[in-house]
């Protein structure tokens, strides 16, 4: 039977699509047979950092709906064998997706993979709500600011109370949390929060820190999940994070101010 992994924050725009689309990959990598689901209907941007948006044939909610079956609407990625997409409709409401109807297409998808990986929608609306229902694990995206971090917060109290392990009296969801967009400069500066605070307020097991990188947006921009970018600090934080997941005890990188040498001190470099 499938893990089921939800990738969930209170806050749009704190990378949890790039998350969904990293952590994915990166089980793929490690040989697990994984697929990752776009949520968010009506507006579907899974597809585009994924880089298979021209194959989209049929979505998520042709497959609640019955009009189409799920080998029709799975998009096999280019790079890995091992990873497939199902992505969301554009053009449909989020009221597209029922419980019965999510339930059905899981169930399917837990015969055939390893990882169920779903990328929620932000905040408490239905996509995020079935998301959320049927994990077994929810991956906490937050950014190191007071409004992001005050919105995690919430979700974590849903995660544990409106699940549907909570509803049927079992172990609850197991619950991580990945701080992303951190730069140890700022925190120094005072303009964001430092990852201990962060750390205090939520109380969740932390599985990464993903450092503030152009990587990030020239991967999403390509169609490439950032994981794949070996060179960059935000590529190797994912990789990171997929390693913890699966057992492996790894000390957090890119967590201090760089020290500048002797030319950098110099002239400010």
């Amino acid at each position: 039977m499938a893990r089921i992994i939800v990738v969930t924050s209170g806050k749009g725009g704190v990378g949890k699509t790039t998350t969904a689309a990293a952590f994915a990959m990166g089980l793929a990598e490690r040989g697990s047979k994984t697929v990752v689901i776009d949520f968010d209907v009506g507006l579907r941007n899974l597809d585009l950092i994924m880089g298979c948006e021209r194959r989209v044939v049929y979505d998520f909610v042709n497959v609640v709906n019955g009009e189409a079956n799920v080998g029709q609407a799975l998009i096999k990625d280019k790079r890995n064998p091992n990873l497939f997409i199902l992505p969301a409709s554009q053009t449909r409401d989020k009221e597209a997706l029922t419980i019965e109807g999510v339930d059905t297409v899981l169930k399917e998808l837990g015969r055939e993979f390893e990882f169920i990986v779903c990328d929620s929608p932000a905040g408490i609306e239905k996509g995020a709500t079935l998301a959320m229902y049927f994990a077994d694990d929810a991956i906490v995206v937050t950014n190191p600011e007071v409004s992001s971090v005050r919105d995690s917060d919430r979700m974590i109290g849903i995660l544990s109370s409106k699940s549907r392990r909570a509803e049927q009296g079992l172990e609850g969801i197991r619950e991580y949390l990945l701080v992303s967009r951190y730069s140890p400069d700022r925190v120094q500066r005072g303009e964001m929060l430092a990852l201990e605070d962060v750390r205090e307020i939520l109380s969740l097991e932390l599985i990464g820190v993903i450092p503030e990188s152009q990587a990030v947006l020239n991967a999403s921009n390509a169609g490439v999940p950032v994981i794949l970018d070996r060179e960059s600090s935000a590529g190797q934080a994912y990789s990171d994070m997929v390693s913890r997941y699966l057992g492996d005890e790894l000390p957090h990188r890119f967590l201090n101010v760089e020290k500048k040498g002797l030319l950098g001190r110099l002239f400010g470099g």
